[in-house]
């Protein structure tokens, strides 16, 4: 058995750069780093909808001025997401185009955001006139400028981006003379550009009413409806966590391809489970975020929740026992790259069936307490480090038997790992009774060593370092490690952690940055800004990275030996 799972994985891993270059996408990652850019209005304004509609639940209602007094932050922000999202959308890919551009040659980012506005309004906006014979224009509509115009976001991103890129390339735009002040002739530089991506979408948004007589935004749901309804379905859930799972566990960060493909779609469906809330019905959408982050990846990719506890409670190897108490804390909070790559689960023959298994049981449970008992959906947004117990119960209204569900998965997920888990400690017992003399000169070489980390260091002046991760939660361990070594060995090192795509802003204020694991096929990318910045730029792999986030001598280590290896 294990000589075929281990044949598995080595036929899986020859897949594996073609993978790399999927997750690199320019356009799929412009979706991802621009939801993420946009991330703080959703948290923000879910809030307010908490408050609004959760007291529900136990029977008490605020009156109708009370309602729309508490949810109008949520409606002046998440009311307008769609718009926000087209303008970082096109941020993100005006970064990822200007990489491949010389640096004479360069996208306005300002600009490609401001017209992806304009051209995002044509596709999901209606003028709104009153007056005699109704010609007199009021506003406009602002019924897809939210969740429900995503898919239009993205398009309106892609179109501006991509005619910017085409006329600069071309050399189409209006040349003033040297005697302009640089900023001054800039904006006559984007005239063109601006214009013919306007005058697109313009002409989309004609061409589409006249066929549909309904906006593009709502044109390209209505089309993608059946895709929709296939996807929330057992087989569609079934393959996009089971997708997310595989891609981890051959050492791709999954999120990063499947999340982009089902953004729009699990944000709209927030947005109807909440609108069914407020008009008395069940919340019976099952893909949202909420299902991502609480449910298939319950204390991480995989539904690790529980397996640190199994390692420190069940395991008889010090190794496993030792995992399991240094990981169960992060794992808990969704960050379980300790026990991933510290177990090791990733490209661990053992652990394939059940960390590809467990999520799609997890959202078949949840969609069948949903469907068939009917508990509600989620329908409120909460940030992913929430423990994902807690997660499921608030995130579904703090409904009874959404604390019936947490606790099934949370059994049903130990009853998954259990049977391997007890193949692989078994396996890690027999080695460590058979080398127990070696592990033990190990030891006492790797203490002998620790101790000469903190007297050897070349840092003498302060060294910014920062730690970048696909969430910020994972670069958050390093990044502690660092800071704690720093104070405790009086180092001048000061470590920061961020998300990758949301780091383009902050990386010329560092010397250092340190790629965790899950994103080091970025490396060739943000190198190329690294460079540009004059900032150094290092990758690490699984179990290295993981024994840094344990030992902040060894981090300071790393770090000193990194910036010193070129002199």
């Amino acid at each position: 058995m294990t000589k075929m799972m281990d044949q598995l994985i080595t036929q899986i891993e020859k897949m594996k750069p073609f993978f790399e270059r999927l997750s690199r996408n320019i356009y799929l990652r412009a979706i991802k780093d621009g939801f993420i850019s946009a991330m703080p209005v959703v948290l923000f304004s879910s809030i307010f909808m908490l408050i609004a509609y959760v007291p529900n639940v136990w029977g008490f209602y605020w009156s109708d001025e009370v309602v729309d007094f508490i949810v109008k932050p949520y409606t002046f922000s998440m009311g307008i997401l769609g718009l926000l999202v087209s303008a970082t959308t096109a941020r993100a890919l005006t970064d990822s185009y200007n990489r491949r551009l010389p640096a004479t040659k360069q996208l306005n980012r300002v600009s490609t955001m401001i017209a992806a506005i304009v051209v995002f309004l044509f596709f999901s906006s209606t003028e709104i006139a009153q007056g005699e014979g109704d010609a007199v224009v009021a506003g406009f509509s602002s019924g897809y400028l939210g969740t429900t115009g995503l898919l239009a976001a993205f398009v309106a991103a892609f179109i501006t981006v991509i005619v910017y890129n085409f006329c600069m390339k071309n050399d189409i735009a209006i040349r003033m003379p040297e005697e302009v002040p640089p900023n001054i002739s800039q904006a006559f530089t984007d005239v063109i550009p601006f214009a013919i991506a306007v005058i697109i979408a313009y002409g989309i948004d004609v061409a589409i009413r006249a066929f549909t007589g309904v906006s593009f935004a709502q044109a390209v749901i209505e089309m993608f409806q059946p895709l929709f309804t296939a996807a929330d379905g057992y087989v569609g859930i079934a393959i996009i966590y089971g997708a997310m799972a595989f891609f981890w566990f051959i050492g791709i960060h999954g999120p990063s391809i499947v999340e982009p493909a089902i953004t729009a779609i699990a944000f709209l469906n927030m947005d109807a489970n909440l609108a069914l809330i407020q008009g008395g019905e069940q919340a019976a959408n099952i893909i949202t975020p909420g299902l991502q982050y609480f449910v298939a990846t319950l204390g991480g990719t995989g539904a690790t929740f529980v397996v640190p506890y199994l390692f420190m409670w069940f395991g008889k190897s010090r190794q496993n026992k030792a995992v399991g108490k240094a990981s169960f804390i992060p794992t808990s909070f969704g960050v379980n790259e300790p026990i991933l790559f510290g177990g090791p689960i990733i490209l661990n023959p053992i652990f394939f069936v059940p960390f590809v298994l467990a999520p799609i049981i997890n959202v078949w449970i949840f969609k069948f307490f949903v469907e068939v008992i009917g508990m509600n959906g989620f329908s409120y947004f909460l940030p992913w480090p929430t423990p994902g117990p807690i997660g499921i119960v608030l995130g579904t209204g703090i409904a009874p038997l959404s604390f019936v569900v947490a606790a099934l998965l949370i059994v049903v997920d130990a009853l998954i790992y259990y049977p391997f888990f007890k193949v692989y400690d078994k396996q890690i017992l027999e080695g460590e009774a058979a080398n127990e003399t070696a592990i033990i000169e190990e030891q006492a070489e790797t203490t002998e060593n620790d101790d000469q980390v903190s007297t050897g260091s070349h840092i003498k002046d302060e060294v910014s370092v920062l730690v970048l991760c696909a969430g910020a939660g994972t670069s958050g361990l390093l990044a502690n490690a660092l800071n704690k070594g720093a104070k405790e060995y009086d180092v001048p090192v000061v470590a920061g952690a961020g998300a990758y795509g949301a780091h383009q802003e902050i990386m010329g204020n560092y010397d250092l940055i340190i790629l965790a694991p899950q994103v080091v096929s970025n490396y060739d990318d943000i190198k190329e800004d690294a460079d540009r910045l004059n900032v150094k730029l290092v990758k690490t792999k699984g179990k290295e990275y993981i024994s840094l986030t344990r030992d902040p001598k060894a981090a300071l280590d790393f770090v000193d030996t990194v910036l010193n290896e070129d002199q």
